[in-house]
């Protein structure tokens, strides 16, 4: 199954693709999609969106797994990234990719075995499964490559298999 991890964001998105095959994982591509600082906000959503989709269009994930918001200090912030996300939930609906979304303790938990681990602890954990030499950079990218490796994990469980036979 090839699977497109998510750290959805309006100046930067991260992307993962895995592959996941009977338990074990492979990581085919990351990067990031990045919006001009300068241009006006709409302007950005519509670059973000035309770039997710031609994402969806190159890559042909059989999922797409999208972490869910955070909520932190800067309200400010969180709302220009929830119009980010919405614009990248619209590219995968239109693509007919299913979709699947992760709390940040749900990604932890499935990468690391702990819902409260460190961000290191994450890219590390990331890295290690993966067999990568080094963590991948930047971090909006090992995140999304974490997301995908959540989703592989979590389609793999015997839980799921019965909640979906």
């Amino acid at each position: 199954m090839r699977i497109l991890g998510i750290d959805p964001g309006y100046a930067t998105t991260g992307f993962g693709l895995i592959t996941s095959d009977r338990g074990q994982q492979a990581l085919l591509q990351y990067g990031t999609i990045t919006t001009p600082k300068e241009l006006p906000f709409p302007d950005r959503l519509r670059i973000l969106y035309d770039d997710m989709a031609r994402l969806l269009e190159v890559t042909k994930p059989e999922a797409v797994a999208v972490e869910e918001l955070f909520w932190g200090h800067n309200i400010t912030t969180g709302i220009g990234v929830s119009h980010g996300r919405g614009v990248i939930l619209l590219a995968i609906s239109k693509a007919e990719v299913p979709l699947f979304e992760y709390t940040p303790m749900q990604v932890k938990q499935a990468v690391v075995g702990y819902g409260k681990a460190e961000k290191r602890q994450v890219m590390d954990m990331t890295r290690r499964i993966l067999n990568m030499k080094q963590v991948a950079r930047p971090d909006d990218a090992a995140d999304a490559i974490a997301i995908a490796l959540c989703h592989a994990r979590s389609n793999t469980s015997l839980l799921s298999k019965l909640e979906n036979p």
